[in-house]
């Protein structure tokens, strides 16, 4: 592959300000690049190409009216943008049919400070409908590939996001995550991902709008094909803007200033619900050998409440919910699920399956309470096991990327990042190689809350030694 379609985006900015490369060769060669392998995967759903370059340009003229020391960090890097983030004059209709032909007028606030510091959006990328599924599939854009296999699934909701930094076609993309969906897909995809600390970066522009306590849940963070990026970028969209009430002021740390011949593991190899493949045991296993030869010390345990991972996660946003997922599908007005589901049968319907059976599911009764109590109890007992010293290695996912539509038979399999949510702890998914059938492995590196930069700075360690990003042989193959 050309050079730069394997580069950080911290390089690539470099190679800009240092006049090795211009912005527009950069934008150039990732837009080629995605017209090329975007055919195969169905990633970016909508482009901006033209404008793209035209910003390029400025980008360039910029930097040699005012020099490099005027730039900003990401000076003239591409990027891309999960469709249900508002992005001036481009789509965002989260997969919903009746929102089809909405454009955004203004930028999100993580959009807006990604822009400011020279970031430029080559385009959207798919997510499943109302992003709430796994799988990124919807009525408006179709379904996204893996580039690994193109019958398995690229996860969700911020599944385009991973399958088009996993192309090589942009070095980092913006996502959101409210139960893995930064994470899986990065998982998936065999890219980075970082959820960040509850609270620490708003979540303003999207769609839908997580209400109330639920922000705090859900949190905007970045996917990479290189760890060296991640903090940079959370930096730069950390902090408070006036509109998301969930999000406040926190002092980040420097990953490059951690020392991790203090640092602590725990490795938690499953949550005793969902079996874990076992190459994922091996590949966790790999990963805390490799952190035993660098840090203080690894344990193995198990923690007995992750068992309830699924109910607790639902019942904790269940507690916070204000509008139901079924209100949000019919734009103010609850849809009828069970004619909707009629009409699926008969392929009539503008939703899925999976949205679906969500607007269907929240009717039922649960133990809510009780389940917020364990809740409580279980990030109580992973604070102090986890300590403000030290990270816990913890599975993304059950097994690597699923054959499409085979999460639906797999619908509690999701748990391992959701869990991490619903406890507000930031969570970093790091690749760790290739499968026997050369999908994608990783882990989760969890930290508790503000520890963000511990677990990018594990993530780093963890890249460093074990290789991270592996090249898709179809990104190869179409670059060539």
């Amino acid at each position: 592959m050309d050079k730069l379609l394997t580069l950080s985006g911290t390089q690539i900015a470099a190679m800009i300000r240092e006049g090795k490369i211009s912005s527009r060769q950069a934008v150039e060669t990732h837009i080629e690049h995605s017209k090329k392998i975007n055919p195969w995967i169905n990633a970016i759903v909508a482009e901006r190409y033209e404008k793209a370059l035209d910003e390029a340009d400025r980008a360039d003229t910029f930097l040699k009216e005012n020099g490099p020391e005027k730039c900003p960090p990401f000076h003239g890097v591409p990027c891309s943008i999960k469709e249900c983030f508002s992005l001036a004059g481009m789509p965002q209709t989260s997969g919903l049919v009746a929102r089809k032909g909405f454009i955004a007028k203004k930028d999100a606030t993580a959009v807006r400070r990604l822009r400011r510091a020279g970031c430029i959006p080559i385009g959207v990328t798919n997510v499943s409908e109302l992003c709430m599924w796994m799988e990124s599939r919807n009525n408006v854009y179709g379904v996204t590939n893996n580039c690994y296999d193109l019958r398995c699934i690229v996860g969700g909701s911020s599944g385009g996001e991973g399958a088009i930094v996993s192309s090589g076609a942009s070095p980092f993309g913006l996502g959101s995550d409210v139960g893995g969906s930064i994470r899986m897909p990065a998982f998936f995809n065999g890219v980075f991902g970082h959820k960040p600390t509850g609270g620490l970066v708003p979540n303003s522009g999207q769609m839908p709008m997580a209400e109330g306590r639920v922000a705090f849940y859900c949190t905007t963070g970045p996917l990479c094909r290189k760890a060296e990026d991640l903090m940079p970028l959370l930096k730069i969209m950390a902090g408070p803007d006036g509109h998301d009430p969930e999000c406040a002021a926190m002092e980040i740390g420097d990953p490059g200033k951690v020392d991790l011949s203090k640092i602590k593991v725990l490795s938690v190899p499953e949550n005793r619900a969902v079996r874990v493949n076992h190459e994922l045991v091996v590949a966790q296993k790999m990963a805390a050998d490799a952190l035993e030869k660098v840090c203080t010390s690894v344990k193995h345990r198990t923690v007995n409440k992750l068992k309830y991972s699924l109910p607790i996660w639902s019942s904790m946003l269940k507690n916070h919910q204000q509008t139901e997922f079924g209100v949000q599908l019919g734009q103010g007005v609850r849809i009828p699920v069970f004619w909707e589901l009629f009409k699926w049968a008969l392929r009539a319907s503008d939703h899925t399956l999976p949205a679906l059976g969500l607007a269907l599911l929240e009717k039922f009764p649960s133990p809510v309470e009780r389940f917020v109590k364990m809740g409580r109890e279980l990030r109580h007992e992973l604070i102090e096991l986890i300590g403000t010293d030290g990270v816990m290695l913890y599975p993304s996912y059950s097994k690597p990327a699923p054959r499409h539509l085979e999460p639906l038979l797999l619908y509690d399999n999701w748990v391992y990042t959701a869990i991490i949510n619903a406890m507000g702890f930031p969570a970093t998914q790091v690749p760790l190689g290739l499968s026997k059938k050369g999908l994608p492995m990783g882990v989760q590196v969890v930290g508790t809350p503000g520890n963000d930069h511990l677990t990018i700075a594990v993530a780093m360690e963890l890249e460093k030694s074990l290789g991270g990003w592996v090249v898709p042989k179809l990104a190869e193959k179409l670059s060539a």
